[in-house]
């Protein structure tokens, strides 16, 4: 029997995070699927509302209300644009292309400003503190978190305790700040494990990114004694502006593509010591870096290079608030994605590009291997001499590599939103018959 709206009766989706991402300009990875999750529980019949965690207790918003925020946040992201509307890809086509889209044309909109976005978050700060407490909530309401913000405030979902009819699941997207704590930030670690702790004392259902990522939340919680809780992968979904078809620009030399939060983890120092060196052995015919996120911690070095070495200055463009069209535009218009990350929770850009046509360069970790194992390439994230010789390799017109590459990219069988969906409305209805019997 098909599932359908009317098996999940009543839902309340944690809009907490989104709310707070209103002071950036474009969507990171995990807002991106924040973004999906909330226009997916709005968009079904049946009791739907937005919850927000406040200092105050949690403060439930109807579905007009939560709907109306959530598409002022996708606003102020310009998700809902076009690449050629998307002034920063037009800037970034007009640079690195031949024959590009104009960057100064009036056609394309301005983004909203800090002073617009500060305007929307006052409007939705009175919105939420004008909202009902969490007693309005019909009984048996799944309750649906899909960030890991505010779960190191244990005390912020104890209304949990109060309201044991209340069906919570949530979503872990990664346990890098346990499994790695070198790479977070001082005491981030400890955080983390208390993040965990509140999932595992409240959940009645955990989803998880990635098998890999499932097998170590479970790992954690028999570490710590914590009470098994149910856990289901479901594969993140590419979003359809992310395909083959669509606005790109013909780059005047190989054109390679970084994407994630500049951090120590993502591996950046790396890539950037690699095209030092092929400047020096290529001099002006050295391909492009596009370096796309922005800017994290503990990046001190990275910056360095990318500020202060000529050598990367010349050959390495970074780029800050680019909009889901305009990095689908970029990644159709380059010659491979380079992902030489540490360590991650799932590596959206992988599939992103894939779905793109874009070859995909990444390293050989469990998770790459999971979502790219059809259409990838992996090096170890430390064999510098590999990469080097990689993008050489995909630099020469015609590459054997770029061209293997592409044709398995294209009829790669790529995660997609409809099947995840399928599989979470599964898990809630199954959450809320069990509740039932």
């Amino acid at each position: 029997m098909p599932v359908t709206s009317s098996s999940i009766p009543s839902l309340a989706f944690d809009l907490t995070r989104l709310i707070t991402r209103l002071r950036h300009a474009s969507p990171s990875g995990i807002d991106r699927v924040d973004l999906a999750y909330a226009r997916h529980v709005l968009g079904q019949d049946g009791a739907r509302f937005g919850l927000v965690s406040t200092a105050f207790g949690p403060r439930v918003l109807d579905r007009a209300e939560a709907a109306r925020i959530v598409e002022a946040v996708a606003a102020g992201w310009v998700e809902d644009l076009g690449a050629l509307q998307d002034p920063v890809y037009r800037r970034l086509a007009a640079a690195l292309g031949s024959g590009a889209v104009d960057a100064a044309s009036s056609s394309a909109p301005r983004r909203n400003g800090m002073a617009a976005r500060r305007r929307i978050q006052a409007q939705t700060a009175a919105a939420v503190l004008a909202a009902h407490g969490p007693e309005i909530l019909p009984p048996g309401t799944v309750y649906q978190h899909t960030s890991h913000l505010r779960l190191d405030r244990p005390e912020r979902f104890d209304w949990l305790y109060d309201r044991r009819d209340i069906r919570p699941v949530f979503f872990v997207h990664d346990l890098i700040p346990i499994d790695y704590p070198e790479y977070g930030r001082p005491g981030e670690a400890h955080r983390h494990r208390v993040r965990m702790e509140t999932i595992a004392r409240h959940a009645a259902h955990v989803l998880v990114n990635s098998s890999d990522v499932g097998t170590r939340f479970l790992r954690h919680c028999a570490s710590r004694g914590f009470t098994p809780r149910p856990v289901t992968v479901a594969l993140l979904g590419v979003e359809p502006v992310f395909g083959g078809a669509g606005p790109s620009f013909s780059p005047t030399r190989p054109t390679f593509v970084a994407c994630g939060t500049i951090e120590p983890r993502k591996n950046h120092l790396a890539l950037l010591h690699l095209w030092r060196d092929l400047a020096e052995r290529h001099g002006p015919a050295t391909p492009r870096l596009v370096v796309v996120g922005r800017r994290g911690w503990e990046a001190e070095n990275i910056i360095d290079m990318l500020e202060r070495c000529p050598a990367v200055a010349a050959h390495v463009t970074e780029v800050g608030g680019l909009s889901s069209h305009g990095l689908a535009a970029l990644l159709r218009s380059g010659t491979a994605l380079l992902m030489p990350s540490f360590a991650e929770g799932y590596g959206l850009p992988v599939v992103e590009a894939a779905a793109c046509g874009l070859p995909v360069i990444a390293s050989d970790l469990a998770v790459h291997r999971e979502i790219g194992r059809d259409f990838a390439h992996f090096l170890d994230p430390l064999d510098g001499p590999g990469w080097r010789r990689t993008v050489e390799d995909l630099s020469v017109p015609d590459s054997a590599l770029r061209h293997r590459l592409a044709e398995r990219s294209a009829v790669a069988l790529l995660p997609n939103w409809t099947d995840h969906f399928a599989t979470v409305d599964e898990v809630l209805a199954r959450v809320v018959c069990d509740r039932d019997t």
